[in-house]
C-alpha cells in the first residue's frame, strides 16, 4: 500500500496517546514509559482492579477508547491476544493514526489459531488502510516528546539517527547503546512481526527528514525484496544505511521463525543485495552503534594507514593485530618523525614504532600526537586512553580531551578515541567525554575492536560514495 506519511508523521509526534490494556502486574510499564510525555496521556481499562493503581500514578482512565473526549493519535495495545481484534475495530472507529500492538502470539508462534487471528488482524488492518505497527512489538520511541519502549530510555533531546528494528530488544538496547556513546536517536521503532507496516516502509519514511542524517536497521526478513532493494537503493543514495542482519545461519534462521515469523535468505545472497544496494552491513548492535558514530563524527575516511598512541607495550601488539585483522594498516612512520621522536622519547619501558607506547612519556602526548599528524605514512590519527574510576576526569585525561579537540581543528585527517573505562561510576563521565569529543568532530570506541571495525566499514562508505 502507499503510505500516507503525514499520518505517520501524526504517530511518530502524537499530541495524544492512549494505552489500552496496561496492569499492576507488569508495574504498569506502558503508563510509565509514558509519564515524561508532553502531550495528552490516557490509559483504557475495563478491569476494576487497576482503576486505583492507574489513578495514583495521575493518569485519567476510561472503559473505551471512544469515550476519550478528543482525537487520538497513537494508541499502545497491550491487551491478551482474544481482545486485540476488538480493540483494532474502535482503533478504526476512533480515526486513530496508528497502533502500536504489544500484544503478542500470533503467526510468530506457527499454531493454527496464532495464525489465523494474525492474519484476521492484518487483513482487517489492511481493508480499512489502518496502520497497525507490530504485533509484537515494543513500538515507537521519539524522545524529543516523550514517547518511550521502556521507562529506563532517556528523552529530552533530538538527535541525528533514525532506528527501525524487527525486534523490540535490539531496538531498546540500542537506544542505550549509542546513548552512552554520544551518538542519539531521532526517532526509532520496533516494528515485530510487520503485519501491515513493515521494513521498507520505514525506512521510506525516514528518509525523508532532512532531521535524520543516517539510518540504521536490525532487520530478520521482508515480505517484498524487490520492494525493500529498490527503496534502499535511494535511500542510501541520500544518506547512509547501516544494516543488521538476523539470521545469517541455518540456527538463526529457525530462531527467527519463533521470535517475528520472518523468512531468512541465504546470507550471501543479501549481502551482495545490500552492497549493490550501497548499504553497509554489519554483524552486531556494537558495531551498528560504532559503525553510525564513524560515519557521522569522523572526518570523511579515505585511507587506511593509522596512526595509533597511548597503548601500553603487550596492548599495542594487540592493537596493531586489531586493526591489521580489520583491513586497516599500521605502518611505520617515517624516518624523520622517528627523529624527532628520538631527541625525547624515553625507551625504557615505552616504545615509538606505531602503535605508539608513550609509557613514562605519556606527558609528551601532544608532541607524540603532533608528530603522527604530520606523518606522510598516515592517514587516521587514534588515541588510547582511559576514564579511571574517580567520579571526575583526571588531569591527563582533560589534557588529553583538549589536546585532541585543538588536533581536529587543524588536521584534515580523521581523529578518533578509544576510550576504556573500568567502574560503573565512570559511565555517566563516559557519556558526558562522548558528547564532548562528538561535538568537536570526534567519534568515541569502547575498544581497539569496535574502533577498527567501525573506521574500516567508514572507509568503506566513503569509498563507495566517492
Amino acid at each position: 500500500m502507499s503510505v500516507d506519511f503525514a499520518r505517520l508523521d501524526r504517530a511518530f509526534n502524537p499530541k495524544v496517546v492512549a494505552v489500552v490494556g496496561d496492569k499492576g502486574v507488569t508495574n504498569y510499564m506502558w503508563l510509565r514509559g509514558q509519564m515524561g510525555f508532553k502531550g495528552k496521556l490516557y490509559s483504557v481499562q475495563v478491569d476494576p482492579g487497576e482503576f486505583e493503581g492507574i489513578k495514583a500514578l495521575g493518569i485519567e482512565n476510561y472503559t473505551s477508547l471512544m469515550d476519550i473526549p478528543e482525537p487520538v493519535d497513537l494508541v499502545i495495545v497491550a491487551v491478551p491476544r482474544p481482545v486485540a481484534y476488538r480493540i483494532l475495530e474502535d482503533c478504526i472507529r476512533k480515526n486513530v493514526a496508528a497502533a502500536h500492538f504489544f500484544t503478542s502470539g500470533f503467526t510468530e508462534t506457527d499454531t493454527e489459531e496464532g495464525t489465523r487471528l494474525g492474519r484476521a488482524l492484518a487483513e482487517r488492518a489492511r481493508q480499512a488502510d489502518f496502520y497497525l505497527i507490530g504485533p509484537n512489538c515494543m513500538g515507537i520511541y521519539n524522545p524529543s516528546v516523550g514517547i518511550r519502549q521502556t521507562p529506563r530510555q532517556k528523552t529530552g533531546f533530538k538527535g541525528p539517527v533514525g532506528f527501525i528494528s524487527q525486534s523490540g530488544t535490539h531496538a531498546i538496547t540500542f537506544s542505550e547503546e549509542s546513548y552512552l556513546q554520544g551518538l542519539e536517536i531521532n526517532r526509532s521503532v520496533s516494528f515485530g512481526n510487520g503485519a501491515v507496516l513493515e521494513s521498507t516502509d520505514y525506512l521510506e519514511y525516514f528518509a525523508r527528514d532532512p532531521e535524520i542524517k543516517a539510518i540504521g536497521m536490525y532487520i530478520e526478513g521482508t515480505r517484498n525484496g524487490p520492494r525493500f532493494l529498490k527503496a534502499l537503493k535511494e535511500v542510501a543514495a541520500q544518506k547512509p544505511v547501516v544494516i543488521w542482519k538476523g539470521g545469517r545461519t541455518e540456527e538463526g534462521g529457525r530462531a527467527i521463525a519463533s521470535h517475528t515469523g520472518s523468512l531468512a535468505v541465504p546470507v550471501a545472497v543479501w549481502t551482495s543485495a545490500v552492497k549493490q544496494c550501497g548499504a553497509i552491513t554489519v554483524y552486531s548492535i556494537e558495531e551498528l552503534a560504532d559503525t553510525l558514530t564513524a560515519i557521522l563524527s569522523l572526518r570523511p575516511v579515505y585511507g587506511n594507514r593509522m596512526g595509533i598512541a597511548g597503548g601500553s607495550g603487550g596492548q599495542s601488539v594487540a592493537i596493531a593485530d586489531v586493526f591489521a585483522e580489520a583491513g586497516l594498516k599500521v605502518p611505520s612512520l617515517t624516518q624523520g618523525s622517528y627523529d624527532q621522536l628520538a631527541q625525547f622519547f624515553l625507551l625504557i619501558g615505552a616504545g615509538y614504532r606505531n602503535p605508539i607506547d608513550p609509557g613514562v612519556n605519556r606527558r609528551e602526548i601532544q608532541r607524540i600526537m603532533d608528530i603522527l599528524e604530520a606523518d606522510a605514512n598516515i592517514d587516521n590519527l587514534v588515541l588510547m586512553t582511559s576514564v579511571m574510576s574517580q567520579f571526575r576526569a583526571s588531569e591527563q585525561l582533560e589534557k588529553e580531551i583538549n589536546l585532541l579537540l585543538e588536533l581536529r581543528k587543524r588536521t584534515p585527517k580523521p581523529v578518533a578515541v578509544v576510550l576504556g573505562y573500568n567502574s560503573p561510576e565512570a559511565v555517566n563521565e563516559t557519556r558526558a567525554i562522548a558528547v564532548r569529543l562528538r561535538d568537536g568532530g570526534i567519534p568515541l570506541f569502547f575498544s581497539p575492536e569496535r574502533g577498527a571495525r567501525a573506521i574500516r566499514n567508514a572507509l568503506e562508505y566513503h569509498e563507495r560514495k566517492s
